[in-house]
């Protein structure tokens, strides 16, 4: 589906059936996920209420959902028990299976284990 960018804007929602806008051009009051946690919020529950499309060539356009600010609620707080397992995993991903040390560093998943066991004889 190849879409120029004046096929993005939509407010009615006639053709994608979301009111529609161009990248960047969405109106005052909606935002994306990432811009309502950056202003400490979350969606909490609310239905879409728009999309931002950016047309990309050769390819399917780029969608972000937007949210009413105004229905945002805060975001939940970090409990001691979720940070607690957030610890666990994070450790979980720096300890190499191999020689079950911490490596410093999340091990890639490519190699499976830390750099050293990965090539002991150095450097690939």
């Amino acid at each position: 589906m190849s879409l120029r960018f004046a096929d993005c804007f939509d407010p009615a929602g006639r053709v994608h059936g979301l009111p529609t806008f161009p990248w960047r051009l969405a109106p005052e009051g909606l935002a994306t996920r990432r811009q309502l946690r950056a202003l400490g919020l979350r969606p909490g529950g609310q239905d879409i209420a728009g999309q931002i499309l950016r047309p990309r060539r050769r390819r399917d356009p780029l969608t972000a959902f937007l949210y009413r600010v105004d229905r945002a609620l805060p975001v939940r707080p970090m409990t001691p028990a979720k940070t607690a397992a957030l610890d666990r995993a994070n450790a979980a991903r720096r300890t190499c299976p191999a020689c079950r040390t911490d490596a410093g560093y999340v091990i890639p998943l490519s190699l499976g284990m830390c750099v050293p066991c990965a090539y002991p004889e150095g450097t690939p």
